[in-house]
């Protein structure tokens, strides 16, 4: 029986642990906007005394990390992840917009989402591509069927081989998802193994995204009953939220099942699709992304940034906003690709966007005089509340009144400010005290709502 060792050298047995873990899950359900499914085993988080580590920080760490490049023959690239509500950072990337030697048409991208630690995630982000292009199955004059084969056979060998690294040098027990998409000049290869996800925009639809890797899945639940394991609580074995993942070895020990028998598959679904000139974006997402928006959300939000922003870095961090404010607790990371066929930049789109910053900036000083003329604090949540009631024409489709959050905070620092200034001066302190004090005040203020205690999610 596996046991925690607590301060006082008492044995905790192992379900009593679990009961601990579920515990925490619920006091997180009521206190952080809702549960989350980890995506492997908490079972090894406590802290020296044996009492649970939360997975969740008692505040987001907001800090975004951003790239951007892009290849010859006219496709670009951005990149945005961030920590968010999570303890650690597990997510890991890789972009190529453009390969080497005869494959200098051909691009790589992909999103790892670890789990248990970041172990696999980052090893991968670093090793996948070589292992797939030591198959030999991707060449120039491609063979869409061979391309395919030597992606399965590339993850199955990376592993095989991490398995054997994790058994001789003692690795963590992470495991990774995987979302990734290979171009070339003819065909897109999309290849997922968990629930990460990727889609494609053509002519403003989507018309393909993967499917994730769930253990209630009819075939995958199948699977991992025929491996021996069953499905509990819409898991694996009761612990693990994917049914397909890089390592993950603990659900990979029974040597004689192939690798694709056992109860978490390192197998890929691989899919390829011709490239069209109407080809307009790619978004490569892990699942803290895909929690808090859908796939036509996501897809109609980012066109319509594209039309009124050619930043492609701020875009990918906007997505991450909407995200965090829409109540992702997750990790989030997002690629987004852009075609030569991708939406550009135009004068109507602008000017309907200024229009919208307009509308919500008169909206904002509305609300402000009212609370104003009831001897009411204009407080920020109260407008962006109230904001959100109304109907607003323009708003950004799929993100709504949640992606103007930087308009509307702007807006109220402005009217906030006025109306302080207007209020009569402290008879004692000077007029210039006054100012200071009122801009102290406003910047308080907007600070304290704006929080990342507690990030605004519409109700």
């Amino acid at each position: 029986m596996r046991t925690a060792r607590r301060a006082s050298n008492v044995e905790v047995p192992s379900f009593l642990r679990q009961l601990a873990k579920e515990t925490e899950k619920m006091v997180t359900f009521f206190f952080k906007g809702g549960p989350k499914e980890t995506g492997a085993e908490e079972e090894d988080r406590f802290d020296e005394d044996g009492s649970v580590l939360s997975p969740y920080l008692v505040r987001p760490i907001l800090e975004k990390h951003v790239s951007e490049g892009g290849s010859k023959l006219g496709v670009n690239y951005a990149m945005a992840n961030m920590q968010g509500w999570r303890s650690q950072m597990e997510d890991a990337h890789t972009c190529k917009p453009q390969l080497e030697g005869e494959l200098t048409e051909w691009g790589y991208f992909a999103v790892f989402d670890g789990h248990a630690g970041s172990t696999v995630a980052e090893y991968c982000s670093t090793n996948l591509l070589g292992h797939i292009l030591a198959t030999g199955g991707i060449k120039a004059n491609e063979d869409p069927e061979q391309v395919k084969e030597g992606i399965r056979e590339g993850f199955l060998e990376i592993d095989r081989h991490m398995h054997k690294m994790a058994r001789q040098d003692n690795w963590d027990h992470s495991g990774s998802t995987a979302a990734v998409v290979l171009t070339s000049p003819r065909h897109i290869y999309f290849i997922n193994c968990g629930d990460s996800r990727t889609l494609l925009c053509h002519k403003g639809q989507v018309v393909f995204y993967t499917e994730d890797h769930k253990p209630v899945n009819p075939r995958e639940k199948e699977r991992i009953q025929n491996a021996g394991g069953s499905v509990t609580l819409q898991r694996v074995n009761g612990s693990l939220a994917v049914s397909r993942a890089l390592g993950d070895f603990d659900f990979k020990e029974v040597d004689w099942r192939p690798q694709t028998e056992q109860l978490v598959s390192p197998e890929p679904e691989v899919y390829e699709l011709e490239r069209t000139p109407e080809d307009e974006f790619l978004i490569l997402a892990c699942d803290g992304v895909w929690d808090a928006i859908g796939n036509e959300e996501l897809c109609a939000f980012v066109r319509s940034r594209l039309q009124v922003n050619n930043d492609l870095k701020d875009i990918c961090s906007q997505v991450i906003d909407l995200c965090l404010y829409k109540g992702s607790l997750d990790n989030m990371s997002i690629i987004i690709v852009c075609f030569p066929g991708a939406p550009k930049v135009t004068e109507e789109a602008l000017q309907q966007e200024a229009e919208l910053e307009k509308h919500i900036d008169m909206k904002v000083e509305e609300i402000v005089q009212m609370m104003k003329s009831k001897d009411d604090e204009p407080e920020l949540l109260y407008v962006i509340k109230f904001l959100a009631a109304e109907e607003i024409p323009g708003l950004p489709p799929g993100g709504g009144i949640t992606s103007k959050r930087d308009c509307i905070i702007s807006s109220y620092q402005k009217h906030a400010m006025t109306v302080r200034s207007q209020e009569p001066m402290d008879i004692e302190g000077s007029e210039e005290d006054s100012k200071q004090k009122t801009t102290k005040n406003v910047a308080l203020k907007t600070v304290s709502s704006t929080s990342s205690l507690s990030p605004w999610r519409p109700a």
